[in-house]
């Protein structure tokens, strides 16, 4: 998922990170190791505490090196040609999946596109790419990755942020804390959003008064389409390289492999 928004969202995001940056530095020294990490985690309880923020959830927390090798090594999973890319992340298997959603999600997929403007094919995309359909979304609690990437000196401010937002989440009750699981890197849901867009895009579709990105299917999905639809999508435009909404990709993702992956598994769904 994006990592920045662009526009008048990107402009909230700024003032979020900026407000982030404070917290950050209130919280502490950020560390390219785990060496500082158990006192800057006391640090930071303690400033989110003088915010309001309930940081029960950090309780035994610990410096995750997964996901710091997941963040350096990211420009891996995004190598190769956009075939190569689509081989391993939206085979053919995915696109027969796709197109059987496409007719036993029909009504519901429909409803999406009246109400977001996003056609199915393009929300379908998303979410065989990110989770093989809600099949991989992960198990691992969303606490520790965020709080180690809060506290890794690369992007501190823009992960205080993310980690402000999931505690957000569980102490207002929107999803409980020991549920916001996910495959590793802070994301939650079966189209990883990460926890600021979870407050900014996810929507409760299916009425039941949650906004459950983890298990309600019509959830997701028009989740994603309210944040496509909220960083420009055009209703019905193409999304191909050089259409209208090929630029809310990037939104989405910033790999350019990924974008293109995404705009051609979205349209072999379709055709």
């Amino acid at each position: 998922m994006a990592l920045l928004a662009k526009g008048k969202v990107f402009a909230a995001t700024v003032l979020a990170v900026v407000a982030a940056a404070t917290g950050a530095q209130a919280a502490g020294k950020c560390g390219k190791d785990g060496s500082g990490f158990a006192a800057w985690v006391e640090a930071y309880k303690s400033d989110a505490a003088r915010r309001g923020i309930d940081t029960g959830p950090l309780a035994g927390i610990k410096y995750d090196t997964g996901v710091i090798r997941i963040d350096r090594s990211q420009h891996k999973a995004f190598s190769g040609s956009v075939e190569q890319f689509l081989a391993r992340r939206a085979p053919a298997s995915y696109v027969s999946k796709a197109k059987g959603y496409m007719k036993s999600q029909a009504g519901l997929l429909k409803r999406i596109e009246d109400r977001y403007g996003v056609q199915p094919e393009v929300v379908l995309a998303i979410w065989g790419m990110e989770t093989g359909f809600g099949a991989n979304s992960g198990n691992k609690s969303v606490f520790g990755p965020l709080a180690t990437l809060a506290y890794d000196c690369r992007r501190s401010a823009f992960f205080t942020n993310e980690l402000d937002s999931a505690l957000e989440i569980a102490q207002k009750g929107y999803i409980a804390a020991s549920q916001m699981k996910g495959a590793g890197f802070g994301e939650l849901g079966q189209t990883q959003f990460l926890p600021s867009k979870y407050l900014q895009y996810a929507v409760d579709f299916d009425g039941d008064g949650r906004r459950d990105l983890i298990h309600s299917r019509a959830d997701v999905l028009a989740s994603t389409a309210n944040f496509l639809k909220g960083h420009g999508w055009v209703a019905g435009g193409g999304y191909g390289p050089g259409e209208v909404n090929f630029r809310v990709w990037n939104d989405w993702n910033r790999a350019s492999v990924y974008q293109k992956g995404l705009a051609e598994f979205a349209r072999r769904i379709a055709n």
